[in-house]
């Protein structure tokens, strides 16, 4: 994450552009340190850097290295288990994963901002904003399902086929390989956000004939007013990559074809089940529906 010069460079001006001298600033996932260190050189009067992660032990030696262990607070447990003894001017985190809907990220975010945050403090990032698009990508569909379809030993692995499908995988996508233009599906606001779920509404008019694999879907981050990042096919590659979606099978679309998707996340207690259920339609009429879940790719042994 360090080594993406993209969004530490985005993260280092929100910090210029926000922490004074004399700031108070919480590093939410503090991870290696480099934030807290970045609010360190600017002048901040006190930084506690959050991190349950051992990864914390290697942030306390590179503060050292840096003659800055007498500024920060390193506090080795999950943020919403800290107290701390004053309201922060800066509140900075990063702990998205493929998507800003990872694991305990908006409620442990809505934790700090009211308890952490001062009433005029600032949160990095801002907001961030979720969007869609339909692609051709048989290459990396087959990544996913070929192993299901087609070995060369006469087993059948076909029942597989459901499982691999109803997953959400990490990809890279170019822009020729979007067929519909994309949409916006919701704007996480970080400071007014109380649901940590997402539910939206896609619908498309297919504009070429085309095979459709799956539902990509990226975000554009703003982390402070003209400061901000996006992982948008074309852009440059970031450490979070893009979200795929695959479809249980490749559907042929004509011009004129409508395209409708409800999507929904549901956080589950530390993890996200993904819903995408898909309508097809030509001519008014409805060629095809899959209903498909992340839920259908959790297995379970009925022992436990």
């Amino acid at each position: 994450m360090m080594a993406d010069r993209v969004r530490m460079d985005a993260y280092a001006k929100a910090l210029q552009d926000t922490v004074k001298p004399g700031s108070i600033v919480v590093d939410l996932g503090t991870g290696t340190g480099i934030c807290a260190f970045l609010a360190c050189q600017l002048g901040a009067k006190r930084v506690y850097a959050i991190e349950p992660d051992p990864i914390i032990e290697l942030a306390k030696i590179l503060a050292a290295d840096n003659g800055l262990s007498e500024l920060i607070e390193f506090i080795p447990q999950f943020s919403t288990q800290v107290t701390l003894p004053e309201k922060a001017d800066v509140l900075v985190s990063d702990l998205r994963g493929i998507l800003p809907l990872f694991r305990q990220h908006i409620p442990s975010l809505i934790d700090a901002r009211t308890r952490f945050l001062a009433p005029d403090g600032v949160l990095i990032p801002q907001q961030d904003r979720i969007w869609g698009c339909l692609v051709h990508a048989p290459k990396l569909y087959q990544q996913y399902q070929a192993p299901w379809g087609d070995n060369r030993y006469g087993l059948n692995f076909t029942k597989g086929n459901r499982w691999a499908m109803n997953r959400l995988y990490k990809c890279t996508v170019q822009p020729e390989q979007c067929v519909v233009s994309p949409q916006w599906v919701t704007t996480l606001d970080y400071g007014t956000i109380e649901d940590a779920n997402l539910r939206g509404e896609l619908s498309w008019e297919s504009e070429e004939t085309t095979t459709v694999h799956g539902l990509v879907l990226w975000f554009e981050s703003q982390l402070t007013e003209g400061v901000s990042f996006s992982n948008a096919p074309g852009e440059p590659d970031l450490i979070y990559g893009k979200a795929f979606l695959p479809w249980e099978r490749p559907v042929g679309l004509e011009k004129r074809d409508r395209v409708t998707i409800t999507l929904k996340a549901n956080l589950v207690h530390n993890h996200y089940i993904w819903q995408w259920h898909i309508q097809v339609w030509r001519n008014h009429q409805l060629i095809e529906t899959l209903r498909q879940s992340t839920f259908y790719s959790h297995l379970s042994i009925p022992e436990q």
